[in-house]
């Protein structure tokens, strides 16, 4: 469950009053588990998976009411609060936060030097690339766009030093606020962390293995994509066609020049993963298998369908990261997809945790009948794994029991020996009976939502994709006294000391 779908008065989840009451609810649920999407901040989509920065934090996720707790914020601000909405309008979120998060900044900015202090050593420590995401930010302001290699003027797209330093004179006060804000992320995320952790829940985070076009990072790193000086893509990412779409996948991200990433010892990679372990216990990384090989789709392709598999780093790469990290990586392997023995080899070589999705579970062999090896039947789950019903990018488990046809219907009853209706706790009963180490829900199946609440489409754009939202009566569900009770019955209990 993302952070974006906390009950919130301000439209959109955020680490506050919300996040806490969560991780309470979690613990007395006997979980020990919490798994987000990627925490930085979306741009055009709202998709996580296509942040503006791989290293900066979603201002949105910031708790108003904490800041005016902290005396940045006047009550009446803290009281102009969203109108109620399903679904998180992102919209609307930032047309009530971002003004007040700005005031906040500007007030903090005012105080005595000695109050920063905190601030001073946070920029100095992330300067790296808090400057260039700041600068990002007051251009896209300024140019009311943030795909820079289309709109912004081009001494600023090829970073011309001279245009560089007067814009950043230009926009002091903007770049000021944003990195301010990122202070405040910081801070207050680094609370919600020891809270969690205080009651023996570990985070999980997400890294996208590729990072969006119109971000800050292929901004001010262009020698590390495939992307020429003016920021045009020579070739995009995505995948041949799978189980979510017959044409594939065209992701539109640019690749990497990985011979340029090993020149510098995969730097910007190392530094990328441990900002995302400063943030989470654990990391799952999107794509693992581009490490392996990867899809590159030719420039200006209608669809996924013309890319090739080209091969990418392998384990050179995560050689590099165990030099700096230690040998027992705590990295999830998202092992999705078209998963060849090369992509098996390199993430068992590296001790690394693959996933298991249920939903993918039953399926018909070659000669109709129904495929008992398939590797995510419960029977065929290895220890070294981690369980789902299903992801962000699977429809609710109710939901896609409801879409099957009627013999896979049958061959799912059979299989879990129980009615229509007991389908989704039966899965579940059955996956924390699994020997995988680590067992997740979706929050929808925990509720025992259909369709509506699924998270996201892949290969689909809309204001349904991210944006569903847990309501506050959620809190009381006695959905979490089942799962307890299975926690404890198959040995999965959160056995922390209060």
């Amino acid at each position: 469950m993302h952070i974006s779908s906390l009950p919130s008065e301000y439209g959109i989840g955020d680490v506050g009053e919300s996040a806490f009451k969560m991780a309470d609810l979690l613990k007395r649920s006997g979980i020990s588990l919490w798994q987000i999407l990627p925490t930085g901040p979306t741009g055009y989509g709202d998709s996580p998976y296509a942040s503006r920065s791989a290293f900066a934090g979603n201002e949105l996720f910031i708790s108003v009411k904490k800041l005016y707790l902290d005396g940045l914020l006047d009550v009446e601000d803290i009281l102009r609060k969203a109108p109620y909405s399903e679904r998180v309008d992102y919209g609307q979120a930032r047309s009530i936060k971002m003004p007040l998060l700005f005031k906040a900044a500007e007030r903090f900015l005012s105080l005595p030097k000695d109050k920063r202090e905190g601030f001073a050593e946070f920029r100095e420590e992330n300067r790296e690339w808090l400057e260039d995401y700041a600068l990002f930010q007051a251009l896209c302001a300024q140019y009311n766009d943030s795909r820079w290699y289309l709109s912004w003027p081009k001494e600023l797209r090829v970073r011309d030093k001279d245009a560089i330093d007067k814009a950043k004179t230009k926009q002091k006060k903007l770049m000021d606020i944003y990195q301010v804000l990122q202070y405040f992320f910081h801070i207050q995320w680094k609370e919600f962390r020891a809270y969690v952790n205080s009651l023996g829940i570990e985070l999980i985070g997400d890294i996208p293995i590729f990072v969006a076009s119109d971000s800050a990072d292929a901004w001010s790193h262009p020698e590390l994509l495939m992307i020429d000086q003016n920021g045009k893509m020579e070739a995009e990412s995505g995948v041949p066609p799978d189980a979510f779409s017959s044409t594939g996948q065209l992701w539109g991200n640019p690749l990497y020049r990985w011979e340029s990433h090993e020149k510098t010892g995969y730097n910007w990679w190392i530094k990328r993963i441990k900002a995302n372990l400063e943030l989470c216990d654990v990391i799952r990384i999107d794509h693992f298998r581009g490490f392996e090989a990867y899809w590159e789709v030719p420039a200006g392709s209608e669809t996924a369908m013309t890319g090739k598999w080209v091969k990418g780093p392998g384990q050179k790469f995560f050689n590099a990261i165990k030099n700096e990290l230690g040998s027992d990586l705590p990295i999830i392997a998202e092992d999705l997809g078209v998963i060849t023995k090369e992509v098996e080899d390199l993430r068992d070589n590296n001790g690394l945790m693959g996933m298991k999705i249920l939903q993918f579970a039953f399926g018909y062999g070659p000669y109709g009948e129904y495929d008992t090896s398939n590797a995510y039947l419960p029977q065929n789950i290895g220890e070294n794994s981690v369980v789902y019903t299903g992801t962000h990018d699977n429809d609710t488990t109710v939901g896609w029991f409801n879409s099957l046809d009627n013999g896979m219907k049958d061959y799912v009853r059979r299989y879990l020996e129980c009615s229509d209706d007991q389908v989704l706790w039966s899965l579940i009963r059955v996956m924390l009976m699994t020997h995988a180490r680590w067992a997740i829900l979706p929050m929808q199946d925990i509720l025992g939502l259909d369709s509506s609440a699924r998270m996201n489409v892949p290969s689909t754009c809309g204001t349904s994709n991210w944006s569903w939202k847990m309501r506050e009566e959620d809190f009381n569900s006695s959905a979490f006294g089942g799962i307890e009770y299975f926690t404890k019955l198959y040995g999965r209990y959160n056995f922390k000391e209060d």
